[in-house]
């Protein structure tokens, strides 16, 4: 099976041994210890034995398994379902990896299904269980650290966002003739799949700070507040993000269009400059005998200066201008 692992935990201490589901479950409804079963991608085959021995809603099992939903709570009976989005930065494509952590907490029990390979809860369970007191809390203990974990591991993907952005305003604003809309416009859809990942977790981690639901301790509550003001700050970093990328882009176009119309300039200038020897050069290419000079011998060299010096004062009067 892909349970990654399963323990039971009574007097805030981990009980020795591997227990098999069968334990688990007799423990859980001992109401002297409680269960965390952590899993990993799981199919439904795989699934099916924990939904019947804990008694799991077919609809949020279904959610577990097929995975792909967005930030969420919901009770089903005594049991509340939790979906969080895990994310990391992957720099060099420039995009925020997103996965699911989701959370059946029930009483005695809590079981985590984990999609991705972003925070992973090896961590937070050896962390845990060096915390006896915690420990003593219940199984909502664990949903804190988990959320605290996921909330953490939002900081630095911020920070990556953070770095690529400064340095796709440097190029907008740089004297490099190039065009990043496209880098733009990428970070800027991962911003928002960020955002779409942190903001609607916000009202569900009011809520168990505000001691909605019979699961979490009171005395793991007032942890939640400080998850509720981590995650309040990430949002706001991300709102933030998402109109300097606008401005960038806006700014990124208005740098195109003066550098085209530089170019314009420029190309009318040289066309202007251009166009007077090509006119005297053709008036006295029209083979008439009649043409002013045509008979006399400083003609010629005459003609030309006229053109150097009409070209050069025109070439002169646009760079004065800045057309060139």
């Amino acid at each position: 099976m892909t349970i990654v692992d399963c323990a039971i935990y009574e007097e805030g201490q981990r009980r020795h041994g591997e227990p098999n589901l069968e334990q688990a479950y007799q423990a859980s409804r001992s109401g002297e210890a409680f269960v965390w079963i952590g899993l990993y991608e799981p199919t439904e085959q795989e699934f099916d034995s924990i939904k019947r021995e804990f008694d799991l809603h077919e609809l949020a099992v279904e959610d577990a398994i097929k995975a792909h939903q967005r930030p969420k709570l919901e009770v089903y009976d005594d049991t509340v379902f939790v979906v969080l989005k895990t994310a990391r930065y992957v720099d060099p494509e420039e995009v925020v990896e997103l996965g699911e952590i989701l959370i059946f907490i029930g009483e005695g029990f809590i079981i985590t299904v984990r999609h991705g390979e972003a925070s992973s809860l090896h961590d937070v369970r050896l962390t845990l269980e060096k915390d006896e007191p915690k420990l003593r809390c219940g199984p909502g203990s664990v949903l804190h650290a988990i959320l605290d974990r996921v909330v953490d591991d939002y900081q630095p993907a911020v920070e990556g966002l953070a770095q690529d952005i400064e340095q796709v305003e440097a190029q907008v604003f740089s004297s490099e003739r190039g065009n990043p809309a496209e880098r733009i416009y990428k970070l800027k859809r991962e911003v928002l799949e960020f955002s779409r990942s942190v903001s609607p977790l916000i009202g569900p981690v009011e809520h168990l700070s505000a001691g909605q639901y019979g699961v979490v301790h009171p005395e793991i509550q007032t942890y939640f507040r400080d998850v509720t003001d981590h995650l309040l700050r990430v949002n706001e970093q991300i709102d933030g993000y998402r109109d300097l990328l606008t401005s960038i882009l806006s700014a990124n176009l208005t740098q195109v269009g003066v550098r085209q119309n530089e170019d314009m300039r420029k190309i009318s200038a040289w066309v202007a400059i251009v166009a007077v020897p090509t006119l005297i050069a053709g008036i006295y290419g029209m083979n008439f005998d009649n043409m002013p000079e045509l008979r006399w011998g400083f003609g010629y060299p005459l003609a030309i200066g006229v053109m150097l010096v009409i070209c050069t004062s025109l070439y002169r009067y646009f760079r004065h201008s800045g057309w060139l």
